[in-house]
Order: C-alpha cells, then sequence, then structure tokens
C-alpha cells in the first residue's frame, strides 16, 4: 500500500510539471517589451504564420556609407522566435561593403557564407585578434560580447546567414556609438587618443554632435 502511495505521488508531481510547461511564447505585440522578452499571445490566438519568416528571401538595400544590409528576424520581427534563445539574420556585402566593429551583448553569433568572399574577425578580451577569410561554405563563430566585424574580400557581391543564440541578441556599433551620437569630442580625444579633427571629421559624416 505504501508503495502505491508513493508511485500514486510521483506521477502527480509529473502532471503537474507537465501542466506548467509552455511549448513556446509567441510574442505578443500588443503588450510591452520587457528585459525577459515579448509577453506570451493566448494560444488560442496563435496560428502557424506566427512560426514563420519569408523576410529574408530578398537582398537588402546597400546603397548606404557601409555598402551593407543586416536584415534581421529577431523577437521584434518574427514573433515565433521569441523566449526560444535563437534568430537569424540576413547580412548582404555589396563590393568594399563592411559591418564595422561591433558586439552583441546578449549572444553569440555563427556566421554562415553563401555567396562571395568575406574576410571576418573578432577581438578577444586579452586583444587577441582572430581573422579568417571565408569563402562559400564556410563558416565563423563570434563569442558572445566581443568586437567583431565582417567585410567584403572579393569583387562580387558576398551573402551571408547568421544566426545568434537569442531572441534578441543586442547589438551596438563601436563607430556609431562614438560619432553617430552626442558624445562630447573633447571626451573621444581624451579616451581615445583621436586626434580632435578627426573626430569632427567623422562625427560629421555619421551625423554625430557634440
Amino acid at each position: 500500500m505504501k508503495m502505491i502511495l508513493i508511485i500514486f505521488f510521483i506521477f502527480s508531481l509529473l502532471s503537474l510539471s507537465n501542466a506548467s510547461v509552455l511549448d513556446f511564447c509567441v510574442a505578443d505585440y500588443t503588450a510591452p517589451n520587457g528585459p525577459a522578452g515579448y509577453s506570451c499571445k493566448k494560444p488560442a490566438k496563435v496560428t502557424v504564420d506566427d512560426f514563420v519568416y519569408t523576410g529574408l528571401g530578398n537582398p537588402g538595400n546597400t546603397s548606404n556609407i557601409i555598402k551593407a544590409s543586416v536584415l534581421p528576424a529577431f523577437d521584434a520581427q518574427y514573433p515565433g522566435v521569441n523566449g526560444l534563445g535563437i534568430s537569424v539574420a540576413r547580412l548582404d556585402l555589396a563590393k568594399g561593403g563592411v559591418i564595422p566593429l561591433h558586439t552583441h551583448p546578449g549572444a553569440s553569433e555563427l556566421l554562415v557564407v553563401v555567396q562571395g568572399t568575406i574576410c571576418a574577425g573578432f577581438v578577444s578580451s586579452d586583444n587577441s585578434v582572430y581573422l579568417k577569410t571565408l569563402k562559400k561554405g564556410d563558416i565563423m563563430v563570434f563569442p558572445q560580447g566581443l568586437l567583431h566585424f565582417q567585410i567584403n574580400g572579393g569583387g562580387t557581391p558576398a551573402l551571408a546567414f547568421v544566426s545568434f543564440g537569442s531572441a534578441n541578441p543586442g547589438l551596438q556599433i563601436l563607430d556609431f556609438a562614438l560619432f553617430k551620437s552626442n558624445f562630447p569630442t573633447e571626451l573621444i580625444t581624451a579616451t581615445t587618443f583621436l586626434d580632435a579633427a578627426q573626430v569632427k571629421k567623422l562625427k560629421g559624416v555619421l551625423g554625430g554632435s557634440g
């Protein structure tokens, strides 16, 4: 009798555990977005289209100063990945295109080259530099939070897809943080040892002030 009660108790716990498990948490864009992500859409309102994204099929616009385009499929664009710890983006690099030094504070990144040649690399926290020229089919990983970049290393357009270990990996581009912001010029020169004239020139190019 005692054994039967123990077995019944275990199955009761398992039932309660399974009842509390959510298969997914499709983003509810009508609710606020917080550090933990979007709130969950009510299951009755979830459709198969929440798990499908069709925004990465066409090239992005590379007619810009960096000659590059990144089309994200993060939780803000793709409700089905909310809470799943994954996301993806399309990277287009025109001839001479570059993704400047940047970090993703919330996730590691995996890059897969689909077309062309891409020179990519990252800087570790001990200031070691890891560089590689990647060709079609090559893959490179960029550890979470480390500065990294991609440059078109050939004479033709390049295409890659990047995946992240987060539905919202975050992004900070070093050049934009310095020269597309209102970071005072005198403080930039003091903290980077750059010449004030060069800082002002770069701010003029990227639209910064101060």
